[in-house]
């Protein structure tokens, strides 16, 4: 009797097998969606100490944040971001403890008290500009956590002992907008980094108040960031800088349809900055503001139900007004309990799978076009790309790869800049599956044609068993070339394979399908 009962368990596995077998993800190409247009991440405090170790050490974290060659077995040297986020210092560091901020957080400014500018400064993180740009990255992003500590109302790059308004004298935007415009055409004469964006505001939104002593920072009201835009616009014009300034950097993506945590004057920001009747905040006609708007996915990834329906709601209110939408930066934080929150690094697909499904949502409900991680490196945290182990305080140190860099390197590394996402349609026997490129605790779907005109699918399995896949290649081409990352070891992007269309996704994993001419 036992026999039988077991024989039919077997038999029933094996017809769910088949059914689910039978499921197939078609890319709509009729469908196109949004354009996707870097991928990217953050030098902030890192690179002023590793982009002074030693050149070898640098040049193999360069390649791994930044080279799209490939070895002679065909596996990834890097995740080829095409994006680098450039923190401009206000001066925390020349300050040293009376900053009010932490060693490690502090940063240089060109500008010194006399007006004058010392292009010595930042020279780290410069070193980590030109080692991503000889390595293929065009698109670079100057951003501020503060303006200098000579134009703040407190005389500090932190908010420490004021209120939710911007710490900024009323006499200083003008200056600030010089500076600006100054330390860009200074990076560009010195280094030959021309910045195609600058973000003059981060986080000024939400709760954050920027209190020391973690980190620069500083809130505003949106009547004072547009006033700073206005004057970061008319100062580029005169000076004849050609880098569009982006806008808001939002701390989190509610404060750009409503307000949260804080009142009127710092919340609606789609509204304020891209409505007309916003006369006093409206910059939907302000020289060099693209009408595009950034925000970081903190605080809203949790619970999965919500994560996707904040980002059609992002979505459907950016098309009213005509925007767009940048992921502009990303680490975990204290709310992300499934992965047991921000402490502690994880080097496992762990965070690695949380943070692709974060991705997927942003990419295929929220229409992202550029997606950013925070930092590059970090320490014992969930922040960084790259784990830093150091007993100096990051003088010297070891850099160690991570599942979550590769992973983010599943979309990094094949979707390349201009790159255009479209809809995927999922079928069951025959039977439309709703939301079937979207499980969140299995498989999810994305697609994207590059302009060369190769597809790529990225293949998400959350799952703790293997999922089949059928995969029926776009017309014209031949094969699919896998690339894998799982906590398989040496499974990082690593090359598993052709297919014509039937697949295999190994649990825990992320799958990219490129198509082959």
């Amino acid at each position: 009797m036992k026999y039988h009962r077991f024989l039919f368990s077997v038999l029933l596995l094996m017809a769910a097998v088949s059914i689910h077998a039978q499921r197939i993800y078609r890319i709509n190409a009729d469908q196109p969606r949004q354009q996707i247009l870097h991928f990217g991440a953050s030098d902030a405090w890192s690179m002023k100490y590793v982009g002074l170790w030693p050149e070898q050490q640098q040049q193999q974290i360069a390649d791994w944040l930044f080279s799209t060659d490939d070895d002679a077995q065909g596996q990834p040297r890097g995740i080829g971001l095409s994006l680098w986020r450039f923190n401009l210092g206000a001066g925390s560091e020349e300050q040293g403890d009376s900053s009010y901020i932490q060693q490690a957080t502090r940063t240089e400014c060109f500008l010194n008290a006399d007006g004058s500018y010392n292009w010595s400064k930042q020279q780290g993180q410069r070193n980590f500009l030109k080692l991503a740009k000889e390595r293929g990255v065009d698109h670079f992003l100057a951003f501020m956590n503060s303006m200098p500590v000579f134009f703040t109302q407190n005389g500090l790059a932190t908010n420490t002992g004021r209120g939710g308004t911007i710490n900024l004298k009323p006499d200083c935007y003008d200056r600030a907008a010089r500076f600006i415009a100054t330390s860009l055409k200074g990076l560009e004469a010195h280094d030959g980094i021309h910045f195609d964006y600058v973000s003059p505001v981060n986080e000024p939104d939400g709760h954050w108040n920027w209190l020391g002593p973690k980190q620069e920072g500083s809130p505003a009201t949106n009547r004072e960031v547009a006033k700073l835009v206005r004057a970061v616009s008319k100062a580029f014009k005169k000076q004849k800088v050609n880098t569009q300034i982006t806008i808001n950097e939002s701390s989190d993506l509610r404060c750009l349809l409503g307000t949260h945590e804080t009142d009127w004057q710092r919340g609606f920001e789609i509204s304020s900055f891209f409505n007309k009747d916003s006369v006093q905040t409206y910059l939907g006609d302000c020289p060099g503001v693209p009408h595009c708007v950034l925000a970081h996915s903190y605080w809203t990834n949790t619970p999965v139900k919500y994560m996707r329906q904040v980002r059609e709601q992002l979505r459907d209110t950016l098309a009213r007004y005509g925007l767009h939408y940048w992921q502009s930066e990303l680490c975990i934080m204290s709310n992300d309990e499934e992965i047991g929150g921000g402490g502690h690094f994880d080097f496992s697909m762990m965070t690695a799978l949380y943070v692709a499904r974060v991705i997927h949502h942003d990419l295929v409900y929220g229409d992202a076009e550029s997606w950013s991680w925070w930092r590059a490196l970090g320490g014992d945290y969930k922040d960084g790309l790259i784990r830093v182990l150091s007993n100096d305080g990051w003088k010297t140190g070891k850099a160690i790869d991570s599942k979550l860099m590769w992973t983010l390197g599943n979309y990094s590394r094949f979707i390349r800049p201009g790159a255009r996402r479209y809809a995927m349609s999922v079928t069951d026997g025959g039977k439309l599956v709703a939301d079937g490129e979207t499980q969140p605790y299995g498989v999810m779907t994305s697609a994207y044609r590059n302009v060369d005109g190769s597809w790529v699918v990225v293949a998400i399995n959350y799952g703790e068993g293997s999922a089949p896949i059928v995969l029926p290649l776009p017309e014209s081409k031949h094969a699919w070339q896998l690339y894998r990352t799982s906590d398989v070891t040496g499974e990082n992007l690593k090359p598993v394979g052709k297919s014509m269309g039937n697949a295999m996704l190994e649990p825990r994993s992320v799958t990219t399908f490129v198509s082959e001419r």
